[in-house]
């Protein structure tokens, strides 16, 4: 990927060093919010929400403002600070996070293109690096946790040790494997924007346990799909190299819950799996990549 001499986000929080306490949590997803629990729905109320607004997106109208926020309840333990200081002994400037500046740069750039376009108006989200444990709105994590989205603050977290994880663990190195993590976190981000997000975490309360999981490999893997849809017109900016695409789709198969499942304890139990298998993971990833229509992302209408 040719990212260098590229503009940087501004969006860039650099909390590395600070923060204290933590539990684990699920790898590179969204973290539900803390606290009460929200009202119930169905089913039938996403699907018609995700129907809406693939085939009226240009209606012009936030659906977070339709959804009062998605209904989020919870102190979620409180908010990191805002500035954007150094933690002890984080380099000011290293080569990593001006990747990472440069690549969420590159995430808003498409997605603002793409809100502008349907008559709505994108908001950048934060990014926040950190080492170690972190405090989030949506309570406490650890590096354990992998990146993640907070909705609840509207905030992607990452700890760039799970890089190097990623790298030499899961067997998915380059920087376009890298940037395919920070561009499915960015992907939650726009679920929450256009309502996705909101309406999943009201409707799991009152799923079954097994539900719940089919829904949140919908979500997932529509979050494989958009970061698919960012690296199709990314590609078309003529900064991705040969290999670049095969980087990413490695990446995604290297994570599946299948792959990750086998290589943690040697068998699948399908029932339990919440991402996506890393057929399904690569298929949809593939098809945002493919056309970058976020028609062909519709996870909730057809068949994973």
């Amino acid at each position: 990927m040719l990212w260098k001499g590229r503009r940087q986000s501004d969006n860039i929080q650099d909390q590395r060093g600070q923060g204290g306490g933590g539990f684990g949590g699920g790898r590179g997803q969204f973290r539900i919010p803390i606290g009460g629990r929200m009202g119930g729905g169905g089913i039938s109320g996403i699907v018609i929400l995700v129907v809406l607004f693939f085939v009226l997106k240009a209606i012009g109208i936030d659906p977070m403002q339709v959804l009062g926020g998605g209904g989020m309840l919870g102190d979620g333990g409180g908010q990191i600070t805002e500035d954007s200081s150094q933690g002890n002994g984080a380099p000011a400037n290293d080569e990593m996070k001006q990747f990472v500046a440069t690549v969420l740069a590159e995430t808003e750039d498409v997605w603002s293109g793409i809100f502008k376009a349907s008559g709505m108006t994108y908001e950048d989200p934060k990014l926040v690096l950190f080492s170690g444990q972190i405090r989030s709105a949506c309570g406490f994590a650890s590096a354990a946790s992998g990146p993640f989205y907070c909705p609840n603050d509207h905030k992607v977290y990452l700890d760039m040790d799970f890089f190097q994880q990623l790298s030499q663990q899961f067997g998915a190195s380059g920087d376009f494997a890298q940037a395919y993590v920070v561009a499915h976190e960015v992907g939650h981000h726009v679920q929450n924007l256009i309502g996705v997000l909101p309406k999943f975490n009201q409707v799991r309360q009152s799923m079954s346990q097994a539900d719940a999981n089919h829904m949140s490999m919908q979500v997932e893997l529509q979050a494989d799909c958009f970061a698919g849809v960012w690296g199709h017109y990314t590609a078309q900016k003529g900064i991705l190299e040969q290999g670049d695409a095969e980087e990413a789709l490695n990446a995604a198969q290297q994570i599946g819950d299948d792959t990750l499942q086998r290589k943690t304890q040697g068998y699948v139990v399908p029932e339990s799996f919440n991402h996506g298998t890393s057929a399904q993971r690569q298929k949809w990833f593939a098809a945002g990549f493919k056309s970058g229509k976020l028609s062909d992302c519709d996870t909730f209408n057809n068949p994973l």
